[in-house]
């Protein structure tokens, strides 16, 4: 299993955003609660990113009694003008570690470039 890095101040490469989408892409089904606990934010926090998440189109939800699946749109293009004609799958295809991946690499790492697929 990785480690999981202690508590961190200062800069990070990547947004809250993009960690609740990863972990959201890794498992449709996953609590508001494990979301937090996994990219170590309040629960509140992840409610919001959520929210603004699923008010610009890239997620949406159905609710079955207690559980929340939740639906990626990979087709979305990212927001800011620096990333303009990528999609979120694109996004998701450098943080989301693929499943053959995991059944390979017994630690759960992969490359540092697996994935990286190139230049813009």
């Amino acid at each position: 299993m990785v480690e999981v890095p202690g508590s961190h101040s200062g800069w990070t490469f990547v947004t809250n955003h993009a960690r609740v989408l990863a972990t959201i892409a890794d498992n449709p089904n996953v609590r508001i609660r494990d979301i937090a606990a996994h990219c170590r934010l309040t629960e509140r926090a992840v409610q919001r990113i959520i929210s603004d998440l699923e008010q610009d189109g890239y997620l949406s939800h159905t609710r079955d009694g207690r559980t929340n699946t939740y639906r990626i749109e990979p087709d979305r293009v990212l927001r800011h003008p620096a990333e303009a004609g990528l999609t979120v799958a694109a996004l998701l295809s450098l943080l989301v570690q693929d499943e053959t991946d995991r059944a390979r690499k017994p630690d759960g790492q992969s490359s540092p470039l697996a994935g990286a697929g190139g230049t813009r």
